[in-house]
């Protein structure tokens, strides 16, 4: 007799970096509910991303593939639809696939193989990413990754991020009541996919003063005096506009 086929709840957070949790050894945060996951299951020593950026990363972790075989190299490379995704392949196995959240699909395909989708992206699904290569030197002004957001991150009740994951997992809660109660025993996928801890860097009061009075370690080494940066360190320090911003002690 065949076995039964697991349902699967697939956890995605935005920019949260191993290092900066408890089960990783962060003596600080507080996260108890992945605290009791990785309690409970597997936790890996050595995984890392296969792209610094959102996009080709999310479609690595779609498609198994890395940039090199996907073609998605940056935030405004297509993600296109004869590729098939982890959503295909399950569907072809009797299982109901749904979505929840951001992936930051670029093009008009924005479900890669998932029978619904909850909510919107956050981010547009158009090309407007696109660096300008013939000045690779310089920022394109819109962008907000950059000393902006850590000289503006605070406590706030509502944010357009906040309140976007909000809906992500009101639909998705909803969503799986739904799957509890269907006449049928198909099997699910339900992929949970938040914005945050992404900048900006803003919490609502509750969980901002969980650090309040904390004593956070700082970074094991120093800065680097912009003049003994090597040509790639001086054009990071370049794009994050971090000559732009006077950032004092206080502020840390």
């Amino acid at each position: 007799m065949p076995a039964e086929k697991p349902n699967i709840l697939l956890i995605v957070a935005d920019q949260l970096a191993a290092p900066f949790l408890p089960c990783y050894g962060h003596r600080v945060v507080k996260a108890p509910h992945i605290e009791r996951l990785a309690a409970d299951g597997v936790i890996f020593a050595n995984a890392y991303t296969n792209s610094p950026l959102c996009a080709p990363a999310r479609a690595t972790l779609m498609t198994g593939g890395l940039p090199s075989r996907t073609a998605v190299y940056d935030n405004a490379a297509e993600f296109r639809s004869s590729i098939p995704t982890f959503a295909h392949y399950l569907r072809l196995e009797g299982y109901r696939t749904c979505l929840s959240g951001k992936m930051h699909f670029v093009g008009p395909d924005q479900l890669h193989g998932f029978e619904e989708r909850l909510t919107t992206d956050i981010y547009p699904a158009d090309f407007g990413w696109t660096p300008d290569w013939s000045r690779p030197d310089e920022r394109i002004d819109w962008w907000y990754h950059n000393m902006t957001s850590v000289k503006q991150a605070g406590v706030a009740e509502i944010t357009n991020q906040l309140e976007y994951d909000d809906e992500v997992v009101f639909l998705a809660r909803r969503r799986l009541h739904d799957f509890a109660r269907a006449s049928d025993a198909l099997p699910f996928c339900l992929t949970v996919s938040f914005t945050h801890p992404h900048d900006p860097y803003v919490a609502r009061p509750k969980y901002w003063n969980l650090y309040r009075d904390a004593d956070i370690d700082r970074p094991a080494t120093g800065p680097i005096p912009y003049a003994n940066m090597d040509a790639h360190g001086c054009r990071l320090h370049d794009m994050s506009a971090m000559c732009e911003h006077e950032i004092a002690e206080a502020d840390v």
